[in-house]
């Protein structure tokens, strides 16, 4: 704050009332505010809710930023997590970002005003300079659930999704003698997008089949867009007999979908979907799919970042591979 003061030209207590938007009967001049505004964004100034005094005492605090809080692969990590942190007298604060990269940078810009004592997230815009600059400046451990490529210098634990793809696709082909299949994903922009779509591309590529353009639909891991992918697919003149979706609550969707327009699945259209969670086995028929571990993920995630917090490990980052799995139920 002295610092921005110093810049802007005026005193200390003058930036505090503008940044605090203060009711003080002092009027502050629209330029003054200007210059303390422009001092602030130059200097990269973010004001610590926490005191100055507090800095190196445990808050007993971690945060976990996930991407979508409605889907259910998402609830076993954080309940574990907080599971695990309970052991420890921890609390965990939660962030749901809803897949929009501003609401992950609100969730850094959150986390150097109130400090915590690590951090967990599963980031889908960040890039590894504006991870590296959230440790940089609260100088805490951040423990990542995603492909350890991406981030190179923080811990990472992530599963091998466009692996786990390319052999399910494979499996369609090769074993329940598919030749058109579709794709039901979401933007490529997203991680999870790009990798699953670059797994079903070398499937169906190594098995010498084409893809035409209109087999390839675009949803929002939400139901609605399966239905509305599964829709399309099954309304094209030639549409496919089989579907990949990248995700279990698009794949649901897509089952009711194919009920609504008296298509049968798997006999007219097999649908695998991707993350096992519990509504697979509730919709019928029950779906097919990959497989991840939640519960797995969340607890890796949170002993890396404990490690790191009590000082049991402070060397160079580690990865945590936890394998995917082809579970095998009747919408194939």
């Amino acid at each position: 704050m002295r610092d921005v003061a110093r810049l802007a030209g005026v005193s200390q207590s003058t930036v505090s009332r503008v940044l605090s938007r203060s009711t003080s009967p002092i009027q502050i001049s629209q330029d003054t505010v200007q210059k303390v505004l422009d001092a602030v964004d130059k200097l990269g100034y973010r004001p610590n809710l926490t005191a100055r005094s507090l800095r190196g005492q445990k808050t007993n605090m971690i945060a976990i930023m996930i991407a979508d809080i409605s889907n259910p692969m998402y609830h076993s990590i954080v309940r574990t997590v907080q599971a695990i942190a309970r052991e420890r007298d921890y609390d965990v604060l939660i962030a749901n970002t809803d897949h929009v990269y501003e609401n992950e940078l609100h969730f850094c810009e959150a986390i150097i005003r109130r400090p915590v004592d690590g951090v967990l997230m599963v980031p889908n815009h960040l890039s590894n300079d504006e991870i590296e600059q959230l440790i940089h400046i609260t100088d805490i451990p951040v423990v990542v659930l995603a492909w350890p490529s991406y981030y190179p210098r923080v811990d990472a634990v992530y599963g091998d999704d466009l692996k786990a793809t390319y052999d399910a696709v494979r499996w369609l082909v090769e074993s329940k003698g598919h030749r058109r299949v579709g794709f039901i994903g979401v933007s490529r922009t997203l991680p999870p997008g790009e990798r699953r779509r670059t797994g079903f591309d070398r499937a169906m590529t190594d098995a010498g089949l084409a893809v035409p353009p209109d087999y390839i639909q675009e949803g929002d891991f939400s139901i609605d867009s399966g239905q509305r992918a599964m829709r399309a697919l099954l309304q094209l003149a030639q549409p496919p007999t089989a579907v990949f979706v990248c995700n279990d609550l698009m794949a649901i969707g897509a089952i009711d979908a194919a009920k609504d327009l008296n298509c049968r699945v798997p006999e007219d259209v097999a649908v695998i979907g991707f993350d096992n969670i519990p509504e697979a086995t509730i919709i019928r028929p029950r779906l097919t799919t990959i497989a991840q571990y939640p519960v797995e993920m969340g607890q890796q995630m949170a002993h890396a970042v404990f490690d790191r917090i009590e000082g049991l490990s402070n060397g160079t980052r580690q990865v945590f591979e936890i394998p995917c799995r082809l579970i095998e139920r009747e919408s194939t």
